[in-house]
């Protein structure tokens, strides 16, 4: 289980395999021989008086090898990085259609992280070329054809905080630090070092959510990117890196075959909201609703294909 927690070392592992070169310290968990089969799946969200209600489980990925990093470009279509031909490229699934197209083909390089541009029909990715070379892209989402957005940023993982700033987990050394990218003026600043790469917008507000390391028992904490200004939410499940936010500001996150959530100015700990059969369902990571939160997209692994 611990490749969930060391993507550096994945990252290496993969630049051996596919290009005999070492990518020091490269921190995107990317696909690797050693690496779990994990899938995407999407499940239905109702809040109710009681909680939220999880129906509907869907393998929306359904491929050998490695399925991850899913978004909602909007709220019937997921994006996620998938397995294809030896790479790993765009992939865009209808839920409405159940239909799953790709939007990139990058011969030199794979993608990671897709997620939609704001206010564009565009992607940004994260692209590792087979050189070694790591750069967060932008990709037309009809034509596939792509540009550099950080010439001199290695991004691991990244999110819009609007169409101007880009919110990243950058690394640096052995570590990954939060650093604040305008777009407009091509300045990079860094707000604190040693995150995770779980970034998130939080809904109704103007803050972005990010996961501290710099204590031994790590923390979910606020950022205001303009000011720099942080604050601590709340801390995390030991061991556990990923979460997202639902509209009604709870909290969701990803433990073994459970769905835990944490609301703040209410909650004091994290809560039970749905514990899947431990044979269909094991080690949820990345994890994301729709702008509606009737939808949640997430990574798992299926017990009984290891």
């Amino acid at each position: 289980m611990y490749e969930h927690y060391l993507p550096g070392l994945l990252k290496r592992k993969y630049s051996l395999f596919r290009a005999l070169l070492l990518v020091a310290g490269c921190c995107c968990a990317l696909q690797t021989m050693a690496q779990p089969n994990t899938e995407v799946f999407v499940v239905s969200l109702e809040t109710t008086i009681d909680g939220i209600r999880f129906t509907n489980l869907r393998n929306i990925s359904n491929n050998p090898g490695y399925d991850n990093q899913p978004s909602f470009f909007n709220d019937n279509l997921v994006l996620f990085s998938s397995t294809r031909n030896g790479q790993t490229d765009i992939a865009a699934y209808a839920l409405n259609k159940d239909s799953l197209n790709w939007k990139s083909k990058t011969p030199e390089g794979s993608e990671y992280s897709p997620l939609k541009i704001p206010g564009e029909k565009k992607v940004s990715a994260i692209r590792l070329d087979i050189d070694g070379t790591q750069l967060l892209y932008s990709y037309d989402m009809d034509s596939g054809s792509s540009t550099t957005l950080l010439n001199d940023l290695k991004v691991g993982y990244h999110a819009w905080y609007n169409r101007e700033l880009i919110v990243s987990s950058v690394l640096t050394e052995d570590r990954m630090d939060l650093v604040v990218s305008n777009l407009k003026d091509h300045t990079n600043y860094t707000f604190q070092k040693n995150v995770g790469r779980s970034l998130h917008k939080i809904p109704n507000s103007e803050l972005m959510s990010y996961i501290s390391k710099e204590k031994s028992a790590w923390e979910l904490k606020s950022l205001d990117p303009i000011s720099g200004a942080t604050g601590k939410i709340t801390a995390m499940i030991s061991g556990v890196q990923d979460v997202c936010w639902m509209i009604n500001g709870t909290v969701l996150a990803g433990w073994d075959n459970k769905i835990m959530k944490f609301t703040p100015g209410v909650d004091t700990e994290w809560k039970l909201a749905f514990e899947f059969p431990a044979n269909q369902i094991s080690n949820i990571t990345r994890l994301i609703t729709n702008s509606i939160s009737n939808q949640l997209a997430f990574v798992a692994e299926i017990p009984d294909s290891k």
